[in-house]
């Protein structure tokens, strides 16, 4: 074995080293990443040939946690791993939205990335290290790429800026953000803040890139001496630049045109330039009659690529030379926008946003702690009270094909839009929420409709926001070797497919709360960066301002419709009791007043919530449980149940779970000889006061006699020394032997 290992050193001290030449020698690169005790096994296979007919990068990365690697067992019945965690899904995002650019633009032969974690202890957190090992793999392969890259996590605890936080660090940060980047340029970012400035987001930026560089060079020092600085040699276009010449003669000035023309409506403007490329078609077809028809299906299939390239460049040239976008507007403009909360009865909460020809219908839903989402991941075993679901239906786009399950696309918006909002949700709000956002329309900003749509939605149910959040994805137009440029605002589907970026960022009226960057060009200065960010936070107050012209606030109280939850904290000591043997006690609660109890410790107190159709219900359960954890009184009065009778009196339950003695010279002013006589029994409900509770025993002594009138005459008689319990021994009284000792 050839076995190369290379070390790199985190600012902080910790190391992260790379090996190759030891594991699954088979595949056209791996490596096997180590930081801890965390270990990653990167693989990468392409294949020999593209498939005929491919015109695009079929790149699939795939990232997976095995059990074994926490020393768990998978849940389920099966008890082996199964689909793909969401987790896993946004992490092979990460990873693939950093390397897919840098492969050449005419390689399309399949290439398959693994990433398999083999090894964790909880501390350091892998998805920040999948980048930097499938980048590594590459990098040991002969397999063609215009990199290396690396990916870390930034975090800002205490105002100052961490890279791969631990778990436990990242618990006390206010931004955390994950930053791919080749030595030279950033690729992509996606990440959360807690309403920080765009001034903070550029220096976390900066602090990325400084640790992502040594891990660049080390990938390039790893390829030297594992022999694969040259790479495989491919052939998977064939061109013919005499064609593609007369396709740009014929077809640029008309596709300039309708760039120029600014047509508002996206169907239109794709039949126009659609008929210009069919044209040249149907005129190439009769000025070459002598080919066949496969030689002219040939033919067309390159028309079809070099017409996009014609189309690409007629669009960027009228943004960068007139300031004028497809659709008309200008680089700062902000599509019309309209939106409607409440269209829907039956959610707890609903609206319309709609800008542009970008359309999203969002519910909200609020429900109990039962309602929770629970995660069991490899690392991570927790619940969820804040669900944001994404759907993206094909007639959304006007596309006739058949609606799938959901897909990586749609997991990924979601998230983004789930991290945008989840910040402004109160902490004590007791209820689990869920917003579904489902897209009617879509040109372009999907996700950030998402955002707008979900807002307003969340104030139509009532959740009494922090603040209401915007979102707004950005663009860029920068031609290789021109410094000219320019960034755009609000944009279309086909600015962002044409462009050179897609810069979403999420914010209140204070500062950034999620933001997600795709680089598609050589790079970006942070002078470009910082004038996207600006020109992001004029149009995201702008968008702001019309939420709240919209819907000023939350509704200040719930829809009729919606369950009331109360939630009350009680003693730590106090929850078995409330649960009983079984969960006896809490299912009675249930049963009797039709009320849902949920419960569980937190932070050393029982958090307890009730939740019923109104309040009559909720306060009949709240009764119930206080009287359990109320703490007996000494003088209170209390409503029993006598629970047994013994010949030296009856057992009294004066309180859930607490039984009392009311002694037999206790029950009644006049002397009775047996319990009987005041017509007590089992099952009978007595009022009794709390007259003693011993400090030793904690037992408690009641009366009933005490609640009745004295009898007038009444002569106390000298008191009988009560018998013993059941079960209690007899104290011996001491002797006095009349000199002073006992």
């Amino acid at each position: 074995m050839n076995v190369i290992k290379k070390t790199v050193e985190l600012p902080d001290g910790r190391t992260i080293s790379i090996e190759t030449g030891k594991l699954a020698k088979q595949a056209d690169g791996a490596v096997m990443l180590t930081m801890g005790n965390t270990m990653l096994l990167a693989t990468v296979c392409a294949a020999k040939d593209a498939v005929p007919g491919t015109d695009f990068m079929p790149l699939q990365v795939e990232y997976r946690e095995k059990f074994a690697a926490a020393g768990r067992f998978p849940g389920g019945f099966t008890k082996r791993e199964g689909k793909a965690s969401d987790y896993e899904i946004l992490t092979c995002r990460l990873v693939d939205r950093a390397l897919r650019p840098l492969f050449p633009s005419n390689y399309h032969a399949e290439v398959y990335v693994n990433v398999i974690l083999y090894s964790a202890d909880g501390v350091d957190m892998p998805d920040a290290l999948a980048g930097f090992a499938a980048s590594a793999a590459l990098a040991v392969s002969d397999i063609p790429f215009e990199g290396p890259i690396s990916e870390v996590r930034v975090a800002r605890i205490n105002g100052e800026y961490v890279v791969n936080p631990t778990f436990a660090q990242l618990e006390q940060a206010d931004m955390d953000i994950m930053v791919g980047a080749t030595e030279e340029n950033i690729m992509m970012v996606e990440g959360e803040m807690k309403e920080v400035t765009e001034q903070d987001l550029l220096n976390a930026l900066k602090v990325a890139h400084e640790a992502i560089k040594p891990m660049c060079r080390l990938q390039k020092e790893l390829e030297k001496e594992a022999g694969k600085e040259v790479k495989r040699e491919y052939c998977h276009e064939v061109n013919d630049e005499d064609l593609r010449e007369e396709v740009k003669k014929a077809c640029y000035d008309a596709a300039y045109r309708i760039a120029q023309e600014g047509n508002r409506d996206k169907h239109a403007r794709e039949d126009a330039f659609m008929e210009i490329r069919e044209n040249f078609k149907l005129s190439y077809a009769e000025a070459h009659a002598d080919l066949s028809e496969d030689e002219l299906a040939e033919k067309n299939t390159l028309i079809d690529r070099y017409y996009h390239d014609v189309e690409r460049d007629a669009m960027r040239r009228c943004v960068l030379d007139e300031g004028k976008r497809l659709d008309g507007r200008a680089t700062t403009e902000i599509r019309p926008i309209w939106c409607e909360v409440s269209p829907l009865p039956g959610p707890h909460g609903s609206a319309i946003f709609t800008r542009g020809e970008t359309q999203s219908l969002s519910t909200c839903t609020l429900g109990t702690k039962l309602d929770e989402k629970i995660i069991d991941e490899v690392l991570e075993q927790s619940k969820m009270r804040f669900l944001l679901h994404y759907n993206f239906p094909p007639f959304s786009t006007g596309e006739a094909k058949a609606q799938r399950g959901v897909g990586r696309r749609e997991i990924g918006h979601g998230h983004l839009a789930w991290r945008g909002l989840k910040g402004q949700i109160p902490e004590d709000f007791p209820y689990t929420v869920r917003v579904v956002s489902d897209i009617l329309e879509s040109n372009g900003s999907s996700s950030m409709a998402t955002v707008c749509a979900g807002t307003l939605a969340l104030m139509d149910a009532g959740v009494p926001m922090k603040k209401p959040v915007s979102g707004i994805a950005m663009g860029l137009i920068k031609n290789p070797g021109e410094e000219k440029y320019a960034v755009l605002s609000d944009i279309l589907g086909d600015e962002d497919h044409l462009g050179d970026m897609d810069f979403k960022t999420t914010g209140t009226i204070d500062g950034l709360t999620a933001t997600q960057m795709d680089i598609k060009c050589d790079g970006l200065s942070y002078e470009i960066l910082e004038k996207a960010l600006m020109q992001a936070k004029a149009g995201r107050e702008h968008i702001l301002g019309k939420l709240t012209e919209c819907m000023p606030a939350p509704r200040p109280e719930l829809k009729p419709h919606v369950p009331r939850i109360v939630q009350i904290t009680i003693p730590k000591e106090f929850i078995g009791a409330v649960i009983g043997p079984g969960g006896k006690i809490i299912q009675g609660i249930q049963e009797d007043t039709g009320s849902v109890i949920t419960i569980e410790e937190t932070d050393g107190v029982g958090v307890v919530q009730v939740s019923g159709a109104n309040k009559d219900v909720i306060d009949a359960a709240l009764g119930k449980i206080k009287s359990i954890v109320a703490v007996p009184e000494v003088g209170e009065v209390y409503d029993g149940v006598i629970r047994s009778v013994m010949p030296y009196g009856a057992f009294v339950e004066f309180m859930p779970g607490r039984d009392g003695l009311l002694h037999i010279s206790e029950i009644d002013w006049k002397r009775l000889e047996t319990v009987e006589e005041a017509g007590l029994k089992e099952g009978d409900h007595i009022q009794v006061k709390l007259v003693d509770i011993d400090q030793k025993t904690g037992k408690f002594k009641l009366s009933r006699r005490v609640l009745l009138e004295k009898p007038e005459g009444y002569v106390e008689r000298p008191v009988r020394r009560e018998r013993p319990e059941r079960g209690e021994r007899r104290e011996r009284r001491p002797r006095n032997d009349g000199q002073g000792g006992e």
